[in-house]
């Protein structure tokens, strides 16, 4: 299959280095001290966050910190395979390790001390890039509710098809087979957060993938800040001008 078209054009009418469509969601679930929903393309991911509060299990507490539980899940209609998937499948269990991983290194977790962040995330819709827009619609939540961080995160990832570095990958490009690399980042502190490959890679081939991934991040970053700072704006004209 040919994947880039002789004038440039990727199978959905992308140039290589451009995104897909992004769109966000807060405050989608009202029981929840944040949520968030986050979209690339046709994927699209929900994020609740529970917390802080005290530690379900003494004997996970951490008197320094506070302690992160994450817990990754696709719901059974998000793919065009209708079949049950449990929570406990390889997959799952390594993306929810990632997520925590991404957020642990983002919250200022010595800040609240021997307590405990639930964080829940569920890919309603799955077209690539399943992995990135977890990472960013938990950080949404996370902005929501309030939790303090070191900065923003932002994730994108970039592949490698037709001899060409391409940015982030819908499904039909995932399934070419060739390398894919997720990366997430801090972007004030210019920081690499997370660097996930699927596949084996050449070190030239995976320097221009890697930049092109960043260039990526920083990209969905600038958006994802653009949301919460008009988020917050709303709030604040919805809450009305506070007395002193």
């Amino acid at each position: 299959m040919e994947y880039i078209s002789p004038e440039g054009l990727r199978l959905d009418g992308r140039r290589p280095k451009e995104l897909r469509q992004l769109s966000c969601q807060f405050g989608v679930l009202a029981k929840a001290d944040g949520s968030a929903t986050f979209e690339m393309g046709n994927t699209k991911v929900l994020a609740a966050v529970f917390g802080p509060h005290e530690v379900e299990q003494r004997s996970k507490a951490q008197p320094g910190r506070a302690v992160v539980q994450c817990e990754y899940a696709m719901a059974a209609f998000s793919t065009g395979e209708r079949r049950k998937r449990g929570k406990t499948d390889r997959r799952s269990t390594e993306l929810s390790t990632i997520i925590r991983n991404c957020l642990e290194q983002t919250i200022l977790l010595e800040l609240m001390p021997s307590s405990q962040i639930d964080v829940y995330v569920q890919v309603l819709q799955a077209d690539g890039g399943t992995r990135c827009a977890c990472i960013n619609a938990a950080m949404l939540a996370i902005a929501e509710a309030g939790i303090p961080v070191r900065d923003l995160m932002a994730a994108c990832a970039a592949g490698y098809l037709d001899s060409s570095s391409i940015l982030d990958m819908n499904y039909m490009e995932d399934s070419g087979g060739g390398p894919d690399v997720a990366v997430a980042i801090h972007p004030n502190l210019n920081k690499t957060v997370l660097l996930h490959m699927d596949n084996k890679i050449a070190v030239d081939v995976f320097e221009g993938v890697y930049g092109l991934a960043e260039q990526g991040c920083k990209a969905v970053a600038q958006y994802m800040r653009q949301q919460l700072l008009a988020h917050v704006q709303r709030l604040a004209v919805m809450r009305g001008p506070t007395r002193l």
